[in-house]
């Protein structure tokens, strides 16, 4: 009865064998199925899982068909996966390790930024609110009033005197013209009446004349006017302020003599000024006319606001910088000319993946990060890069959004990387190049045998003047160390 009980069990074993082997046969011809629709990543050579291809095809080195990686397959990845099927350079380091060595990670994000410049700005006068005042002919200056630089002057307010006879001879005609002018005012101050019209027209048109000379040589609206309505020739010329405004700049004095066009002064309202500052090339770019800034007085803590203006057109040669600059409100008068402020500039950056700065790993002619494949797992990965901002970087290619890279301690990382990357070995030298050549005029006497070594080669050219001898390295220093002399030198070589 036992042996029946015996039969029965082993045919049941082999049932349970055929089975199973059945139900391994069934799940390995559906695994293609399940792989339908599946995204291929790229394919590599099942021996040597360092190569890849875009494309399906034959292993060059083995002949074997290449096999597919799937996203999934590298998404699901365990710790315990082997690194052979990874790329070149990836390594693993366990949770425990990474808190030791302060390893962080960061998510590859897309997004705007938006950050403040802070850089140094210098105030000048609105060049449209500068004045010049020149001399229209030769004179010299009588006396001036209250015209030091810096000081404020209201419009029309006098700032200095001077005689010029080129003034009184047109004066004289503008007195003349204004007597035959009808509606000019007579010296009794009764109104003349009126010519005929062609000597009406006339007269204004010489009136004209002599106002148009006495305002080209330099006088003012309103000593023209005091003129007609006194009757009378002016002693002296004024020189008087054009607008409301600060002094700049004094180039007379009491007594001076000055010729035609002279600068006297250089007014400036101040009522709205400029701000000159510097920026980045690569920040200028994202500057916008009539965007808001701020402006901070150096120690005072004081801030205005003002508004950027177009970028002027020229830089610093080399420095990789633009100018630019801002209109600033200046009504209380706040900020003087050549006064250095503190100017913060928004800057918003188009939407872009990023990565932190200290993600990246940049030698200068590549640039790669460090991403995160599975539980330790960390692959190199060369990217492209675009702006660099603050602590963020713009990634052009080699990432994607929602991928993690390494954050903190990339450069403990990229060392155990290249540890693990193989190194290309060098060409086999061959024995010419590796051959110790000798003057024509020594010649080898004869081989020497050394202990523990072999002179490989044709040992024809021993002797022979202009040949070389090929030595190994531990031969070559043994014949240097023998002190018995291995080789014959030439009489008169001049070799000790």
């Amino acid at each position: 009865m036992s042996q029946i009980r015996r039969v029965s069990l082993a045919i049941a074993v082999v049932a349970a064998i055929g089975a199973s082997y059945g139900l391994g046969r069934h799940n390995l011809h559906s695994q293609p199925n399940t792989k339908a629709g599946r995204h291929v990543l790229y394919y590599v050579d099942p021996m040597h899982p360092s190569y890849k291809s875009d494309k399906p095809g034959i292993a060059p080195d083995c002949g074997m068909q290449l096999e597919p990686v799937f996203a999934d397959q590298l998404a699901n990845v365990s710790a315990s996966s082997p690194l052979e099927q990874w790329p070149s350079g990836t390594v693993r380091i366990d949770s425990a390790a990474q808190r030791l060595l302060g390893i962080r990670l960061a998510s590859v994000q897309k997004s705007g930024a938006t950050r403040n410049v802070r850089v140094v700005g210098r105030v000048v006068p609105e060049d449209t609110r500068v004045y010049r005042i020149n001399s229209g002919a030769d004179g010299f200056i009588q006396e001036t009033h209250n015209d030091s630089v810096g000081t404020r002057v209201k419009k029309d307010q006098t700032l200095a005197t001077y005689y010029s006879p080129e003034f009184l001879s047109v004066a004289s005609g503008f007195l003349a013209a204004t007597e035959r002018v009808p509606g000019s005012v007579g010296t009794d101050g009764s109104r003349t009446m009126p010519f005929p019209g062609a000597v009406s027209k006339q007269g204004v048109s010489s009136l004209n004349g002599y106002s148009d000379r006495l305002r080209n040589l330099g006088m003012s609206e309103v000593q023209i006017q005091r003129i007609a309505d006194s009757r009378k020739l002016p002693e002296n010329i004024d020189v008087v302020a054009p607008t409301d405004g600060f002094i700049l700049s004094r180039n007379v004095s009491a007594g001076q003599h000055f010729d035609h066009n002279m600068e006297f002064y250089r007014i400036a309202d101040l009522r709205r000024v400029w701000v000159v500052a510097e920026v980045d090339e690569n920040e200028a770019s994202y500057l916008r006319a009539g965007d808001l800034a701020k402006i901070t007085l150096n120690g005072a803590g004081r801030q205005l606001q003002a508004r950027i203006s177009d970028s002027l057109p020229q830089s610093e040669a080399g420095g990789g910088t633009v100018k630019f600059r801002l209109e600033v409100e200046n009504s209380k008068f706040t900020l003087r000319p050549e006064m250095l402020v503190d100017v913060e500039l928004p800057i918003r950056l188009p939407r872009a993946v990023t990565v932190p700065l200290d993600a990246l790993v940049d030698s200068g002619a590549h640039a790669r990060v460090y991403v995160e494949r599975g539980e330790g797992v960390f692959e190199p990965r060369e990217v492209e890069t675009g702006w660099r901002f603050g602590e963020r970087v713009e990634i052009l290619r080699g990432v994607e959004p929602g991928e993690r890279v390494v954050a903190a301690a990339t450069f403990l990382v990229d060392s155990e990387s290249r540890l693990k990357t193989p190194t290309v070995e060098a060409p086999p030298v061959s024995a010419p190049d590796s051959a110790v050549s000798l003057p024509e005029h020594v010649a080898v006497a004869k081989a020497v045998p050394v202990p523990g070594c072999s002179v490989a080669g044709d040992s024809r050219t021993a002797g022979s003047p202009g040949k070389s001898l090929a030595l190994p390295a531990p031969c070559a220093k043994k014949v240097r160390d023998d002190p018995s002399g291995a080789s014959a030198r030439h009489p008169g070589d001049g070799v000790d």
